[in-house]
């Protein structure tokens, strides 16, 4: 049984894999196609487009590791700084299969907007390694995770770039990249990273910032569209630490959680799911399907009937082929880049509210920034404190982004970019990089 188990999830990450590749190439792309409309729309000159289409520097880095059979295997590891005119460059490491330095770099460009969208003294950064932690035994992890902090080491730490967790990495991974990263400094430097242990000097609210985030925003779009949370019929596409999170608060708000998806599937029940049950029930990375005898797949769950589709997991779900079956009024992108430019247009078209990535999913960068602030000073905060001053942040960033798609005419995604822009164009101009 154990063994079966595991052929469905190879086979599981083998599908979702070359899905995957068939979009990531293109995440830069559309991260350079909304940043131009947003240099244009804006009025910029093409300077300010030209400094922010590509990070400033991406590492590309070997990693030897000792396996647990005894032999040494290589992983390719990147390290993408995007631009640090308004700080230190901020962003997560992520272990999966298919990391590339176009995806990193797309994501460190991603990480620069929700900074400067949430009024972070941070650029974006973004890190990966190329590798599968669902074959990996914590002791190869481990020798990964220090390996990658020494190989790139010269150009991470509290006042040049901060790692966080991003996909398939957590707390403990986190743990033993600052105990690396104290041992090459022969000092204590908990500032380095966040997303930390408790123990080791993470924040109070950290884990969950993200989703909480994206719960304070869904409450924020239901206002502005006059509806009620508590009405709403929400799929949840995704269903790891994020995603799940979500799920319970809005399960906990009264909203009607009617499919959730993994990595093997998905679940639709117009009636709602048991998410507390499905809480208690998911393995560590996300994994609850198989719990199910009637499931679909994570396609057909995109398209299912609903007033909110929230993708978590991927990018590139929404696509041109899928976007005109899509049943939804709502569009809030927790995953980072899940919607396609092609995919985009056809929802914008159809008058589908998209609220985009670099806002909807700036919870955990926000509480990042507050571990770090903790860290510094060296004194921490009660949750109650750091919930409330996510929500202040959340809230003001929402506000500045609506209003200026409604001033601009234009949608969300859009005058998102052109909120961050303004703010790292105005640094990169004092600064004397751009006239």
């Amino acid at each position: 049984m154990k063994k079966r188990g595991a052929m469905v999830v190879k086979e599981a990450v083998a599908v979702q894999k070359s899905a995957k590749q068939n979009v990531s190439v293109s995440e830069l792309e559309a991260f350079q196609s909304v940043l131009g409309e947003a240099v244009e729309r804006l009025h910029y000159p093409e300077t300010v487009y030209e400094l922010l289409k590509e990070p400033m520097r991406v590492l590309e880095v070997n990693i030897p590791v000792k396996m647990d059979d005894g032999t040494t295997k290589i992983f390719k590891g990147y390290r993408a700084q995007h631009n640090d005119a308004m700080g230190p460059t901020k962003g997560g490491i992520r272990f999966h299969p298919d990391v590339t330095a176009d995806e990193v770099s797309a994501l460190s460009g991603w990480m620069s907007l929700k900074c400067g969208i949430t009024d972070l003294p941070y650029g974006g950064g973004k890190g990966g390694v190329i590798c599968d932690p669902r074959t990996m035994s914590m002791r190869e992890l481990e020798r990964l995770s220090r390996a990658y902090v020494r190989a790139v080491s010269q150009i991470v730490g509290p006042s040049k770039d901060i790692p966080a967790p991003d996909m398939y990495t957590n707390a403990q991974i986190m743990a033993w990249m600052l105990d690396e990263y104290d041992h090459i400094r022969e000092f204590d430097s908990p500032g380095f990273i966040t997303g930390k242990p408790l123990a080791l000097g993470g924040s109070k609210g950290r884990e969950t910032a993200t989703s909480r985030g994206l719960f304070y925003i869904l409450q924020f779009i239901a206002e502005k569209k006059q509806m009620k949370l508590e009405e709403m019929r929400v799929i949840v596409q995704g269903f790891g630490n994020v995603g799940s999170y979500l799920a319970k608060y809005l399960y906990e708000a009264g909203a009607k959680v009617v499919g959730i998806a993994d990595v093997m599937g998905g679940v639709y029940d117009e009636n709602g799911l048991d998410i507390p049950y499905l809480m208690e029930k998911r393995d560590s990375f996300g994994a609850v399907t198989h719990l199910f005898e009637n499931t679909i797949t994570n396609q057909e769950l995109l398209e299912k009937e609903c007033d909110v589709l929230i993708p978590a997991a991927l990018g590139g779900q929404i696509t041109e082929e899928n976007a005109p079956r899509l049943n939804c009024s709502i569009v809030v992108e927790a995953a980072n880049g899940p919607t396609t430019t092609g995919g985009g247009k056809i929802l914008k078209e159809r008058g589908i509210t998209v609220v985009p990535d670099v806002l909807a999913n700036s919870g955990g960068v926000i509480v990042s920034y507050f571990e770090w602030v903790q860290n510094n000073q060296g004194y921490y905060w009660e949750e109650d404190l750091v919930d409330e001053r996510l929500k202040a942040k959340m809230e003001a960033s929402f506000q500045k982004v609506y209003q200026t798609a409604e001033a601009y005419k234009t949608d969300m995604r859009t005058a998102a970019y052109m909120v961050a822009v303004r703010r790292l164009a105005e640094a990169c101009r004092l600064r004397g990089w751009i006239d």
